[in-house]
């Protein structure tokens, strides 16, 4: 059990007697020249400035070291005192649950909060390969679409790619009250300030946070700031999966991660290639995602996540897009089109797909999945003749029955998910097709799923 007094000690443990210290020799912008600390400091190690600003180390030479602001560097002079601080690191702790930070761990609620007895480095490495586990039993998620045709495993991680407007974190808020897990850590990276506490008291709710850890950096901020959120997040999600807890991880938007890490590679001196982004975000994009998934067989804890993806006129084919949907275990695309006539959450099922099937759903849950997908091909295929005038009834018995059932299948996928969760679903959807709802039991479905 834990000492009262934990929580405090570890605070008084990051108080420094003395530090190295170096001076700046330059300052562009928000890059500075630092001198003095060549021996000392590490790539990405964090260092104050003149006692007021934070800064981190994104680059270093023989002429010394290259240290980006957290914030505007007017009022630094030349000569000015730069103090060495340590290695990028996060203290997540229990006590965390239910509370707002910001990329630091500093509490944003004006409450207190100590820190945890251990301290996590932002950059670490994803558990070992060939010593993961392999993802789990089939997650309850309050929303009929994803109990059923989109469903989602323990340890997986899925890409929500979509517009601004069209419902992207109400579908997160539904999944942070309604997903099965012990934990649900939300990385709000890039967000306006005004939406923040509207996101936790009114989208997010009591119910949802309290089970919640929410770490957030506002559109404001600094890119080092912004691309620290996730990265914070993803260490905070560590903590708990290590305890052996299921985490969620819910971080919204990995292209405004990427957007800030471009912003610190290009001050650093990177060139851009992919349309205007560094070669260096994949490998940082990949490295994030593969943190979470299923932990090690020793800790007994995973991650599932859901990773947000901006995607501007729907185009799939941009290089964010691209390199997550390349590493994700499904992918979730909403369309602004689905949204303006009012269906929500605006999923566009027919390029939408979940990795976990077919073995996360029985044979007969797989044909009923199936069935719907075929009627929704080919009222998507026809819909434009339909509404024309220049299909005739009875050219085409699957055209036939697409037109008639659509109606009732378009609503069901606006559903959230009935009290009795993912069967629940299923008896619903079979309803909706004019089938019998499959009798597979879940346990029997978790178990096979499990096995493979």
């Amino acid at each position: 059990m834990r000492g009262i007094f934990d929580g405090l000690l570890a605070q008084l443990e990051e108080v420094r007697v003395s530090a190295p210290l170096g001076r700046v020799a330059a300052v562009t912008g928000s890059s500075l020249r630092v001198v003095g600390l060549e021996e000392a400091a590490r790539q990405g190690d964090r260092v104050m400035i003149a006692g007021r600003l934070a800064g981190e180390v994104i680059a270093m030479d023989g002429a010394g070291l290259l240290v980006m602001a957290d914030g505007v560097a007017d009022g630094i002079a030349l000569g000015a005192e730069v103090r060495y601080l340590g290695a990028a690191e996060i203290a997540p702790d229990d006590a965390w649950i239910g509370r707002i930070i910001d990329p630091y761990g500093q509490p944003l609620d004006g409450r207190p909060l100590f820190r945890g007895p251990r301290a996590r480095s932002l950059r670490a490495d994803a558990p070992p390969a060939a010593q993961r586990r392999r993802m789990g039993a089939r997650l309850s998620t309050g929303v009929a679409v994803f109990d059923t045709m989109l469903p989602l495993a323990r340890g997986q991680r899925i890409g929500l790619f979509a517009g601004s407007g069209v419902g992207k974190s109400s579908l997160l808020a539904k999944f942070a009250r309604g997903v099965e897990a012990d934990v649900v850590v939300i990385a709000l990276v890039g967000e306006r300030g005004r939406e923040l506490r509207e996101f936790v008291e009114r989208v997010l709710g009591p119910e949802g946070m309290a089970r919640a850890v929410v770490v957030t950096a506002t559109s404001d901020q600094s890119a080092l700031v912004r691309r620290r959120c996730a990265a914070a997040a993803m260490a905070v999600a560590e903590h708990f999966r290590d305890q052996g807890r299921h985490v969620l991880l819910l971080a919204d938007s990995i292209t405004r991660f990427a957007e800030a890490h471009r912003e610190v590679a290009l001050a650093a001196g990177e060139a851009a290639s992919m349309r205007g982004f560094p070669p260096s975000v994949a490998h940082a994009i990949m490295s994030l995602a593969e943190r979470a998934g299923p932990g090690p067989e020793s800790s007994g804890g995973d991650i599932t996540a859901v990773f947000t993806v901006l995607v501007a006129g729907s185009d799939m084919e941009e290089p964010i897009a691209d390199i997550l949907r390349g590493v994700l275990d499904g992918h979730v695309v909403m369309d602004r089109t689905i949204a303006e006539r009012g269906r929500y959450p605006a999923v566009d099922l027919l390029r939408s797909i979940s990795r976990c099937l077919p073995q996360a759903a029985s044979a007969e849950e797989n044909q009923l999945i199936g069935m719907a997908r075929q009627l929704l091909g080919a009222w998507d295929r026809s819909e434009m003749m339909v509404q024309a005038g220049l299909y005739a009834r009875g050219s085409d018995p699957l055209v036939d029955a697409a037109i008639a059932i659509w109606p009732s299948l378009d609503a069901f996928l606006a559903e959230d998910a009935p009290p009795e969760g993912v069967v629940g679903s299923f008896a619903l959807l079979a309803k909706v097709l004019g089938q019998p709802a499959p009798n597979t039991a879940p346990a029997a479905q978790s178990a096979a799923f499990a096995e493979g």
